[in-house]
């Protein structure tokens, strides 16, 4: 909820030329928040008395933290928001107001994707570490430090190759990065199945999501009434994103358990290249509609 707001308030203040000089850095401030937190958590294992349970304290006071940081800066005035271009739809109206438009429905259809292709790297990567590392300890302190390089790769992407992409190739071009990486480091996975590679792979979905794909996504969202937004990013964000990756999590469990064939760690690669492949063609179908929405033609409805 915290950072889908956060993106909404930014998404009403920058223009798209702006989002696409600057999304980059500013997503940039919680990657680096990823990168000391993982250290942290490696460091707090093997250098205090903490066991792993006692971070969820520790990730409380940050949360903590957060909340009075929050309050201060709404005290002093740092939000200015964008006011809406017509009047507020009615609440009765709130999914109305763009459940019919296609290019809304595009955007919820990549996120889908997105969230489909991430729970299965993801169960592929955490049974690939408890294979590696059997002690608890031990593999909390490899997460720790994984998810710290994780960040670090997500910060030179974001300062590095974001801007130049966006400037360069455009928005939609941030949007294929990732699909097209994923399928190469899963084609990898299957022929070379160790941690190394697949822990590339986990770079490749979540390193790329965390930066290229979320600052171009959010971009998709500028030329939209501030109005659509928030009610876009309600639904599709925050309940739409946790829907879209229980649906991850239930594929898998068709996939290794409920079927008559099951498929085996390496075999759900398949699975990841498939849904890669739609992901990309539903971008490709995404890009002309966003050329139309950033030169100010109306949202194309589902039924034309």
């Amino acid at each position: 909820i915290l950072v889908e707001q956060f993106w909404s308030l930014t998404d009403t203040i920058y223009s798209t030329r702006e989002g696409k000089s600057w999304y980059g850095f500013v997503g940039t401030g919680g990657l680096v928040g990823g990168v000391i937190g993982g250290g942290a958590a490696a460091f707090l294992i093997k250098k205090t008395p903490l066991k792993t349970a006692d971070l969820l304290l520790v990730a409380a006071f940050i949360i903590f933290l957060i909340l009075i940081l929050t309050g201060i800066m709404g005290r002093i005035g740092l939000y200015r928001e964008t006011a809406p271009s017509g009047p507020s739809p009615q609440k009765s109206d709130a999914w109305q107001g763009w459940i019919h438009n296609r290019y809304v429905l595009l955007i919820a259809a990549i996120l889908l994707l997105a969230q489909l292709v991430s729970p299965i790297v993801e169960f592929q990567f955490l049974k690939t570490v408890a294979a590696s590392y059997q002690d608890l300890e031990a593999r909390t302190a490899f997460l720790g430090t994984f998810f710290s390089i994780l960040g670090l790769v997500s910060i030179a992407v974001n300062l590095g190759i974001t801007p130049v992409i966006h400037r360069t190739l455009g928005v939609v071009a941030g949007l294929l990065v990732q699909p097209l990486t994923v399928i190469f480091c899963s084609w990898g996975f299957m022929f070379h199945p160790t941690l190394s590679m697949i822990a590339v792979t986990k770079i490749g979905d979540r390193g790329l999501s965390y930066s290229i794909n979320r600052a171009s996504r959010e971009l998709l969202y500028i030329p939209i009434d501030p109005v659509v937004i928030y009610q876009a990013k309600a639904w599709i964000d925050m309940f739409g994103y946790r829907l879209f990756k229980v649906s991850g999590s239930l594929l898998i469990l068709l996939s290794t358990r409920w079927l008559p064939i099951n498929l085996t760690l390496v075999q759900l690669s398949w699975l990841t290249l498939c849904i890669c492949g739609i992901w990309i063609v539903t971008i490709v179908i995404l890009r002309r509609d966003y050329h139309l929405v950033l030169n100010g033609r109306p949202l194309r409805a589902v039924d034309h």
